[in-house]
């Protein structure tokens, strides 16, 4: 599949680093370091602009390395940006950790994840199929 982007950053363009991964590095496109408090997010921009096919969509999501080692995600995880959005791809990053965190022009600071999905079509009923699990809510499938 091909896709349109126009890259304004200083930095490589999103790639995969192995043959079977799903995802590709964002890289923070900054002028000066971005340091952030715990509990503190910001707006990280990356310099990219894409241009997805309908039905597309783009996943923003957190870097596992950057979770586990200095609590550090992507807030709304995962960010999803739409086929028909034109703007710069920019990540919501948050400091969940004990320690201020800072990020630097060119770090990797999340990961794409290109996917297809289904646009629904609301079919309004007054009754559904019923199923084992029915109404049960959380953990109602434990035994």
């Amino acid at each position: 599949m091909k896709i349109k982007i126009i890259n304004r950053s200083k930095h490589p363009l999103p790639q995969y680093q192995t043959a079977q991964s799903a995802g590709m590095d964002l890289y923070a496109n900054i002028e000066h370091p971005c340091t952030l408090q715990p509990l503190e997010r910001a707006l990280i921009p990356t310099g990219l602009f894409i241009e997805l096919p309908a039905g597309y969509e783009a996943q923003i999501r957190p870097r596992s390395g950057l979770a586990i080692k200095n609590g550090i995600t992507v807030l709304n995880a995962p960010g999803t940006i739409d086929a028909d959005y034109r703007g710069e791809i920019g990540v919501v990053i948050i400091n969940l950790s004990k320690d201020e965190f800072t990020i630097n022009d060119g770090d990797r600071i999340a990961q794409m994840v290109i996917a297809q999905h289904e646009i629904a079509v609301w079919q309004e009923v007054t009754e559904m199929t019923e199923t084992d699990r029915g109404h049960g809510g959380f953990g109602s499938t434990s035994k």
